[in-house]
């Protein structure tokens, strides 16, 4: 049986990290240290993010003062932060397949905790503005509920405590380096899901490393398998992007063989950070020609190292003509794989016509097929 070749170690319970792994925190403390940065003259670019990732709201803190060379005290900061985070706290949205995996665990009845280095009192309010999710938790633990956060392992080994469990039987959920650091000092399995693009390199401590929480395989863990898969695509909540299409890497026709028709990304930046890269298929609406089958990427192409997140959907039909400057409208409504890295161009051009294969005969199913008419593609 496949799935012994592949099973990991046994867990009976999963310990789950909140900022970052479950919700989008990153986004919205980013959004306000930009604006707050300004009154220094100073501008936020993001450099800071892998310093403060995982980390205490006071050591965070310390960082942005230090780096920045703020004139203000570190109390005097967080005095200014917090408010402000407090005010944006019902806009951080949870990242995508956290709701899945939580009801798939709460379903099963597999015990979870979260584990996180944030105050409780923190924890409880970001918590509360996802409908149920409180209820699955058997255990919170704060960070202000033990003697050291993460890196230091007690608010792992304290939340195996309280659900009754031996580290080495649970399965932890991390997304920064401090938490894995964490997880491995307590004893535990851990699953690293990076919060920051092109960092997978420092999560080597880690037994597993994933692309998002869409691609969390609990069978491997001996956990209830997910059955929500059909044809080898996952069904995710309908989204819709749109805009004229310009040249992209001008790649796609001539190295690939594949002509993408590329959007640019300053007009959905935020889509580009609230979806995980890999690769998706919907149904792509040109007002003038009609709706098509369609798979894209998002993501950097680890192959060709972009330096931006992109998007570039392929058009599943033969045009006669190129169609720069035209709307392009794209409901997507499933997911395939994560992206990947190929050693050769003749492999990623392989599986590039397999994910195309799969999407074509995914958007035959009528779970799909009804999102052709949606009204968005052609008004």
């Amino acid at each position: 049986m496949s799935m012994s070749n592949s099973l990991k170690k046994l867990s009976s319970c999963v310990l789950l990290d909140l900022d970052g792994t479950l919700i989008n925190t990153d986004g919205i403390v980013s959004d306000i240290l930009k604006k707050y940065l300004c009154k220094y003259g100073k501008q936020w670019d993001g450099r800071e993010s892998l310093k403060i990732v995982g980390k205490t709201p006071l050591e965070a803190a310390t960082t942005i003062v230090e780096d920045y060379g703020l004139p203000c005290a570190v109390d005097e900061f967080n005095s200014e932060f917090y408010p402000l985070f407090s005010a944006q706290m019902d806009k951080i949205k949870s990242l995508p397949g956290a709701n899945r995996l939580i009801r798939h665990l709460k379903g099963h009845g597999v015990p979870m905790a979260l584990a996180s280095n944030s105050s409780r009192a923190n924890i409880e309010s970001k918590i509360s503005y996802h409908e149920g999710w409180k209820e699955c938790f058997s255990v919170i633990v704060g960070r202000d509920e033990v003697s050291k956060g993460k890196p230091s392992p007690d608010i792992f080994l304290e939340a195996a405590r309280r659900l009754n469990k031996e580290p080495a039987d649970c399965l932890v959920i991390e997304d920064s380096v401090p938490g894995v650091m964490a997880a491995k000092a307590a004893g535990t399995q851990v699953i690293a899901v990076p919060s920051l693009p092109k960092q997978t390199h420092l999560y080597t401590s880690a037994d597993e490393v994933i692309n998002s929480l869409l691609d969390i395989r609990p069978e491997k863990w001996g956990l209830p398998p997910f059955q929500d898969w059909i044809e080898n695509t996952l069904p995710i909540d309908p989204w819709r992007i749109g805009g004229p299409v310009i040249k992209g890497f001008g790649r796609g026709s001539k190295v690939l063989g594949i002509p993408t028709a590329n959007l640019s990304t300053k007009d959905y930046a935020d889509e580009l950070v609230e979806h995980p890269s890999g690769v998706y298929f919907g149904w792509a609406g040109l007002p003038k020609r009609g709706v098509f089958k369609m798979v894209m990427s998002i993501g950097w192409n680890p192959y060709f190292n972009n330096t931006e997140k992109t998007i570039e959907p392929w058009l599943l039909h033969d045009f006669t003509e190129d169609f720069y400057g035209e709307e392009l409208r794209l409901i997507i409504v499933g997911y395939i794989r994560p992206e990947a890295n190929f050693s050769s161009l003749e492999s990623l051009i392989a599986k590039i016509h397999e994910d195309r294969d799969v999407a074509e005969k995914a958007l035959d199913l009528p779970l799909y097929a009804k999102f052709k008419d949606d009204p968005s593609l052609t008004k």
